[in-house]
């Protein structure tokens, strides 16, 4: 049985504070405990104690990327869905990304993201 929407859990990793919060609200506002965060690193702190179900990350961050935050988030949490997001091309993405990368279904949207659409990725790889 599927959780309650207000129990997923959805870590928003953007490395623009008003893109993360601004998500996070927008997913808080329609049920999911979203949590934004700046730096990538903190996320991944903060998946120790409290793993989440959907991880949307901004590919291309300076500290970490969302590629590497991704794999390691998925080595923590085996059945966390992950949502990268990108202005570039998610074939570019992938080109320059972590070899690993290849061992992973991870889904790519591009920026700017209509909340509209990320909402229907998320329904989509919660009920994948």
């Amino acid at each position: 049985m599927p959780l309650e929407r207000n129990r997923w859990i959805v870590f928003v990793v953007e490395d623009e504070q008003l893109i993360a919060s601004t998500l996070a609200l927008i997913l808080t506002s329609k049920g999911f405990d979203a949590r934004p965060f700046v730096d990538p690193l903190d996320a991944l702190r903060a998946a120790h104690s409290s793993p989440p179900h959907v991880l949307v990350t901004d590919a291309m961050m300076p500290t970490m990327n969302g590629i590497e935050l991704a794999v390691q988030i998925k080595e923590l949490c085996p059945d966390c869905k992950i949502i990268l997001f990108s202005a570039l091309a998610a074939m570019t993405v992938r080109r320059n990304a972590n070899a690993k990368l290849d061992e992973h279904n991870f889904q790519f949207l591009s920026k700017p993201i209509h909340p509209q659409v990320l909402l229907d990725a998320i329904e989509k790889i919660l009920n994948a």
